[in-house]
């Protein structure tokens, strides 16, 4: 029998949609466990929802359990000890556990304390550490975990410096997902979906201050009067800042006319927005990830985005793509420029091979069977 594996999150949707719809909803869910499977594991998920449900899908059978409040032990507070969660999991008689997130330290530890000879992993998910009194009860509920995972490396330096992770635990550094998109015809991206440039660049993201599209305006402008005929797209969903992008782009001529506020699109139309460009474009000042990079490489386009670790990871360390410090607009125009000068077919390929080694369902996949049989063996 091979190796079986559950994957398990505590996050229980507030809008309470059904499963079907949940897992439309959070793609990333799904796909983990199918790379999983692709990798020669046998995956379960078992998922905190408003009632229990079971669904089926390619390969892999999705566990949605409801638990209810109850009175922590040895104390009157009042929490979701996820009994009827933690059973549940315990009838697929796991070799690993993985936890999605940093973000149920009290579920996390009473699933340690029902598991304790199962070597348990929790993966971030763009996470910060707790603060205050909270910090204390995370860095005692996470104090048996078997190992971490972050995108890279990097990431779990504020977890190991706060105490909520112990330094003695394995580390590793693995993409949080990986992107179904695929490069697709450039020129009838276009067309379909009505962009153009010389270059073409798109930002799609909220428009916020981690993504900081302030930042990413300026540096489309100090780069604007050096290239043929850009022109930048902007999808976006919440936008708290519109309204001081929309001053700025008022503002500044070299902005009018060149940047376009496209809102929210469906996903169909970012995978041709994303076919459509030379670059993408992104002021991002922390991220677990970065879906929006995962989505572009895959499409075979370069990112032009800060020097955070994830983008390190997922640019090869700026193999691949520019990366310079956040908030800092001359640097990012300089790369923008820098990155035009290399020939498209040069550019578009070196993205699309680092896609498929590093970032493909294959590779994540890979990835994740490795760290599960290392954590395994190592109990």
């Amino acid at each position: 029998m091979g190796m079986r594996v559950v994957q398990v999150s505590f996050f229980r949707d507030r809008m309470g949609r059904d499963p079907e719809m949940l897992l439309r909803a959070w793609p990333t869910l799904s796909d983990v466990a199918e790379a999983v499977v692709h990798a020669g594991a046998d995956v379960v998920v078992v998922q905190a929802a408003d009632r229990d449900t079971t669904v089926e899908r390619n390969g892999v059978a999705y566990h949605f359990v409801h638990d209810v409040c109850a009175p922590l032990p040895g104390t009157r507070q009042c929490h979701v000890l996820p009994r009827r969660l933690v059973h549940r999991l315990q009838s697929h008689g796991p070799d690993v556990v993985h936890v999605h997130g940093f973000t149920a330290p009290i579920a996390t530890w009473w699933l340690q304390r029902a598991m304790s000879s199962t070597p348990l992993l929790v993966q971030d998910h763009g996470g910060i550490p707790a603060r205050g009194w909270r910090r204390a009860i995370a860095a005692r509920c996470y104090r048996g975990v078997s190992a971490v995972s972050f995108t890279d490396q990097e990431q779990a330096r504020p977890f190991l410096e706060a105490g909520i992770v112990r330094t003695d635990v394995p580390v590793f550094d693995v993409p949080e997902s990986f992107s179904r998109f695929t490069p697709g015809d450039r020129g009838e991206a276009r067309r379909r979906i009505g962009v153009h440039g010389a270059p073409c660049i798109a930002f799609v993201g909220r428009l916020n201050a981690n993504k900081d599209p302030l930042t990413v305006l300026e540096a489309f402008a100090r780069a604007s009067g050096s290239l043929p005929d850009p022109h930048l797209w902007c999808c976006y969903g919440e936008a708290p800042l519109l309204d001081l992008v929309d001053r700025r782009i008022a503002e500044d001529p070299a902005l009018r006319g060149r940047v376009h506020l496209l809102g929210p699109l469906p996903h169909a139309d970012v995978e041709l927005l994303l076919r459509a460009s030379d670059f993408l474009m992104l002021g991002s000042h922390r991220e677990g990830s970065g879906y929006a990079v995962l989505e572009g490489l895959a499409c075979g386009v370069t990112p032009i985005v800060t020097d955070i670790p994830s983008f390190r990871r997922l640019t090869d360390e700026g193999r691949i793509g520019s990366i310079t410090p956040p908030g800092d607009a001359p640097a990012m125009a300089r790369g923008l420029r820098e990155w035009w000068d290399v020939p498209l077919d040069v550019r578009r390929q070196q993205a699309l091979t680092f896609s498929a080694r590093e970032l493909s369902l294959a590779a994540v996949g890979r990835q994740l069977r490795a760290m599960y049989e290392t954590v395994g063996c190592g109990q």
